[in-house]
């Protein structure tokens, strides 16, 4: 009972973090300190990413209208410009198949480490302060979705890659190189949720596939407990997203680049005490 209630705590942390360009895996990494689920640290390792899925799942049902290429309420053109769309994600995902899946391995074994993911908090936290000053007084050059160019969804891609390394935050990165190559802050937030889907769902398969490939399997109190993170973060990322796209039409994103500094030395503090 008592990891229900951890699932909880950290789907509500996954929720809010996911889409926010803040880092989830930093934030979870920095509560996993103190609130950790006693089912074994491969059950561990893998629900924190596996959760990600019912955040994955909010995006999907906000935006099943406006991502659904067979509705029968769209015109031909607005189903031709569905698939465009997806196209497009699917070019952007490129990156992460090619340089992600190789890699991935490799990073949660040499650099998911807490100094690995302040630092990386900390650079993009400068960054995105950075960026926004250069950027305030230059008009966008991609206001919709639609003037997204397969090149530029590609170049998205490549900055989404980054992410690999934790800390960074894949929604962060995203939204970075987005608004570098000319992308309005909405547009930039709004391909950014697009691009999680593939991308996550194709790291939650990876994740259970290596977590089933050790020999695990998953108990009555595991599945319970999996459920109720991906549930949770499923809610709460529905109200971030909402949020956040209000936010964003209205503000830059100084202020999470302070936020993700702050975080960092919090990060930086816990792991020298």
């Amino acid at each position: 009972m008592l990891d229900i209630f951890k699932a909880i705590i950290i789907g509500i942390v996954e929720g809010l973090t996911e889409f926010l360009p803040v880092s989830s895996t930093g934030h979870i990494d920095l509560v996993s300190q103190f609130v950790q689920i006693s089912q074994g640290k491969d059950f561990e390792n893998m629900f924190e990413y596996v959760i990600q899925f019912g955040a994955i799942m909010a995006v999907v049902i906000l935006y099943f209208s406006k991502l659904n290429p067979f509705s029968a309420k769209k015109t031909v053109r607005e189903r031709q410009d569905t698939w465009v769309l997806w196209f497009k994600v699917i070019i952007a995902c490129l990156p992460s198949i090619v340089i992600g899946l190789p890699l991935n391995d490799f990073m949660d074994e040499h650099l998911h480490k807490p100094a690995v993911v302040a630092t990386a908090l900390i650079v993009y936290g400068i960054l995105f302060i950075v960026i926004e000053n250069i950027y305030k007084n230059k008009a966008p050059k991609i206001s919709s979705l639609a003037t997204i160019g397969y090149s530029t969804a590609l170049y998205i891609g490549l900055f989404q890659a980054l992410s690999i390394v934790p800390g960074t935050s894949r929604s962060g990165a995203t939204i970075l190189g987005a608004i570098i190559l000319g992308a309005s802050r909405y547009v930039a937030t709004e391909f950014s949720f697009f691009l999680a889907i593939p991308t996550m769902v194709g790291v939650t398969i990876l994740k259970v596939g290596s977590y089933l490939l050790k020999g695990n399997t998953f108990t009555g109190e595991q599945w319970a407990v999996l459920a109720t993170g991906t549930f949770v973060s499923f809610i709460v990322a529905v109200i971030a997203i909402k949020w956040l796209l209000k936010f964003v039409q209205t503000h830059d994103f100084k202020a999470f680049g302070w936020y993700r500094i702050v975080v960092g030395l919090i990060v930086f503090a816990v792991m020298f005490m």
